[in-house]
């Protein structure tokens, strides 16, 4: 309690800054990164030297980096190069499943255009009984 009476009386106005002051932010750089991470920062460096251009080994790259101090074994650094492209390959096959679901929307957006401007044009009171064949065969045309 006698922290309390110490304080200064918070106004709102106060919290709206504090929430500006916060939300402004930014993450915190670490001393310290996991052997993943390392890894993944390292990987394009890592997969040229491992290339059969280059033609070093696993084994090789982890002598160089113990030299710095990093202490992973060729076969760490392989498995986790491993991993990253798996889940890289992972990502880039849900991709095309989200863009598969964004064209077949387009075509129900067109769809729904056209069954709207059919349906605006038959409150006019004019004939649309050619148009309609014609706004049907460009769904058709649309949908295949």
């Amino acid at each position: 309690m006698s922290e309390h009476q110490n304080s200064e009386v918070i106004t709102k106005e106060k919290i709206d800054k504090a929430i500006n002051l916060l939300k402004e932010q930014k993450p915190k750089e670490r001393e310290d990164v996991s052997d993943r991470d390392a890894v993944r920062k390292m990987r394009r460096y890592i997969e040229k030297l491992t290339s059969d251009k280059y033609g070093y080994s696993y084994d090789e790259v982890s002598e160089m980096l113990k030299d710095l101090g990093i202490n992973l074994t060729g076969g760490r650094i392989k498995y986790l190069i491993g991993e990253l492209k798996k889940s890289s390959r992972r990502h880039h096959k849900a991709e095309p499943s989200e863009d598969n679901s964004t064209s077949s929307s387009h075509v129900t957006e067109n769809q729904q255009a056209v069954l709207a401007s059919s349906e605006a044009s038959e409150s006019d009171g004019k004939s649309t009984l050619g148009k309609s064949k014609k706004q049907l065969l460009a769904v058709e045309a649309a949908t295949t």
